[in-house]
């Protein structure tokens, strides 16, 4: 059934599209074929609650939330409030779209490949919600439980609230919730010579678990012929996992590891917009967060017992101010500057057997001042055409003192053109040349360590960071009114990529530890794919997709072979079903299993994890009530977590040892009751 589903698809994508029905219209045809428009009706198939499920709706789009990057601009995520990004970092725009009601939502515009007037944040791809300017209040009460098979339960509570006084705008909400790690079990633990003899075999078992809680607000209003908002977030979060292995062979024993991660993070921003007649608008944006974390390993043994203390401080204020001006129907200008001070301080305590060990770069401070400015235009010369170009020139001084004294100043340029072309309201051909330049991770500076592997990481202060030329075409087709196809190619020339080298302590000692290791590649393929069934005779049925493949290539600076680069996934995919019949959505989603592989000195470490099944039902008595019951991980999927060990560089020595665990976590039953309040 799916192969024949696929297959019409695929033919739909290469025959006359049927025209949108009438709940997609296109904006401003043909004058803007780059933005289409989905009116709630559109969305009325799946009943949605939020408008987050609304915008996972939407078809050919792949919702980015961001990244946790230094800085504003580059941390955007591809989705925009009213032609606005929230004014907030450590909370991804998913968790904003979901404390806000799909009936609150007036439309949402898809922008594909840029358009005047739009901010596209670096995305070839944006969806910009417009929200219903209505008084009154609504909210979103929100109850969870699930239920491990070990036996396990845990709750969430959510309570979200929103509305307008007068010419104020307001919102909050608390989340109150406990999680599990679905990357522990229980299962077997063999260890294997390098020549294939058995050296041990044990069994694992293991759990992971954790609460979290949030509390958010905001608010909005007029000020000085401007607008402003504020908003702030506090979040805390209880950690842990325990694993106890126990051994059978070659002598009978146990292994223990227990790990606690813990944190405490704030944040505060403001965004001021004011306009300067019809066509210039300026934007001003402060940013503020700060987070303490305490992380703490302890792994005993018969004959050892090791432990590993981190006690980490960071900090991040941004400021950054925006000119936008429209200088007539096919050409805007955007310039601004944003800066950005971001400090680390980190302390660790290692010891084995009681005897405190120095690691290189554990005690280190860092502090970093980041500088930007740049220029943006979008122009509109044909009503099928549409060229964004950018410029941003980027600069940065990084210091650290403590175990490493290090300064350096870095600059650097990256420019960005991206072409889209739409022959008809059905196709899209988009194209895209761009340097990207990485952001130093500060955790790549200090030490860490993973007991239970034996493997003890040393920081690296002296990184530079990863930089590309990107070049990347796609094609779009929609077709079947709902339905769409995006086929993408991208092509990464890298220099300075950021992996793992052997690094020599003072006492001739080698650690693995981060490092520049010189010139690579990245090909990349995707592949998202939405097909309503309804022409197949499945009414109010839906499936979605995406597939993303990977092939790299770097020197291994070891080996001096060429191989992947670390920690990259070769393949990722995921597909989603659903249907609707009267009051009641049922469906199933399947999270593909993937791979990776993290190349050290003296050890390639290799996960696999399998496809993640998860059939659900959503049963909704009146608009503003929803059941919702989930099978999570049904199929028990395993994760096979593989350490090829060494006992010295990979070049040098053969094979030690192999040492293979595989275990399966258990099935979760999850029982939600969301009940919303208000219009």
């Amino acid at each position: 059934m799916l192969l024949f589903i696929l297959a019409q698809a695929a033919a739909a994508a290469v025959v006359p599209a049927q025209a949108p029905g009438p709940a997609v219209a296109q904006t401003a045809a043909p004058a803007q074929p780059a933005i289409v428009s989905y009116a709630p009706d559109f969305f009325k198939s799946i009943s949605p609650n939020t408008a987050l499920d609304m915008v996972n709706a939407l078809p050919g789009f792949a919702l980015d939330t961001g990244s946790g990057v230094r800085g504003y601009e580059g941390a955007a995520g591809n989705v925009l409030i009213d032609g606005q990004r929230p004014a907030t970092k450590t909370e991804g725009v998913d968790s904003v779209l979901q404390r806000m009601l799909a009936t609150h939502v007036s439309r949402i515009d898809v922008i594909r490949g840029g358009a005047p007037g739009i901010d596209m944040q670096g995305k070839t791809v944006i969806a910009n919600v417009i929200t219903k300017q209505e008084i009154g209040a609504r909210g979103i009460f929100h109850y969870a439980d699930q239920h491990v098979s070990d036996g396990r339960r845990f709750g969430t509570l959510r309570i979200e609230g929103s509305g307008k006084v007068g010419d104020r705008t307001w919102e909050g909400g608390v989340t109150v919730s406990g999680f599990i790690d679905d990357g522990f079990g229980d299962g077997p633990r063999t260890v294997t010579n390098g020549d294939g003899t058995p050296n041990g075999a044990a069994h694992i078992h293991s759990q992971g678990w954790g609460t979290q809680s949030i509390v958010t607000g905001a608010t909005e209003a007029p000020l000085a012929g401007g607008s402003l908002r504020i908003n702030g977030r506090i979040g805390s979060q209880a950690y842990d996992t325990a694993e106890l292995d126990t051994f059978s062979f070659p002598n009978t024993h146990t292994e223990h590891d227990h790990q606690d991660d813990n944190y405490l993070q704030s944040e505060i921003g403001a965004r001021y917009t004011h306009g300067f007649g019809a066509r210039t608008t300026t934007e001003f944006v402060v940013l503020r967060q700060d987070k303490h974390e305490l992380y703490a390993d302890a792994f005993d043994t018969p004959t050892d017992a090791q432990e590993f203390r981190q006690d980490t401080t960071t900090s991040e204020t941004i400021l950054r101010g925006v000119v936008k001006f429209q200088q007539n129907p096919s050409l805007s200008w955007e310039a601004g500057a944003e800066g950005a001070y971001n400090t680390l301080e980190n302390h660790i305590l290692f010891s084995d057997n009681a005897v405190f060990t120095t690691l290189p770069a554990a005690d280190v401070e860092v502090d970093e001042k980041r500088g930007e400015t740049f220029g943006k235009a979008v122009w509109r010369p044909f009503s099928t055409l549409t060229v964004e170009g950018a410029v941003r020139e980027e600069g940065s001084n990084i210091a650290s003192s403590g175990d490493v004294n290090l300064s350096k100043t870095l600059y650097y340029t990256k420019p960005r053109l991206a072409v889209t072309w739409a022959p008809d309201a059905d196709n899209q051909f988009r194209f895209r040349y761009e340097r990207e330049v990485g952001q130093l991770d500060f955790g790549a500076f200090v030490a860490s360590t993973t007991l239970t592997a034996g493997v003890v990481t040393a920081g690296n202060p002296n990184l530079v960071p990863q930089q590309d030329w990107a070049s990347e075409i796609a094609y779009e087709r929609r077709f079947w009114g709902g339905g769409g196809l995006v086929l993408t190619a991208r092509h990464l020339e890298i220099t300075d990529v950021v992996d793992r080298a052997p690094l020599r302590a003072p006492d001739g000692t080698f650690f693995d530890a981060p490092a520049n290791i010189g010139a690579g590649s990245e090909n990349d393929f995707l592949a998202t794919l939405t097909v309503p069934l309804d022409k197949l005779g499945l009414k109010g049925a839906v499936i979605r997709g995406d597939y993303t493949r990977r092939v790299s290539e770097v020197t291994d600076p070891t080996t001096h072979e060429r191989r992947p680069i670390s920690n990259q996934h070769p393949s990722d995919w995921d597909a989603h079903y659903s249907q609707t019949i009267g009051k009641v959505i049922y469906g199933v989603d399947l999270y593909g299993g993937w791979q990776q592989r993290n190349y050290r000195f003296n050890q390639i470490e290799i996960d696999k994890l399998q496809t993640y099944v998860t059939p659900y039902a959503e049963w909704k008595p009146n608009p503003k009530l929803t059941w919702r019951v989930e099978l999570d991980n049904v199929t028990a999927r395993g994760f096979k977590h593989t350490f090829e060990n060494w006992d010295g560089p990979r070049n040098l020595v053969p094979l030690d040892t192999v040492d293979l665990r595989s275990v399966h976590p258990g099935r979760v039953i999850y029982i939600r009751l969301r009940k919303t309040f208000g219009d």
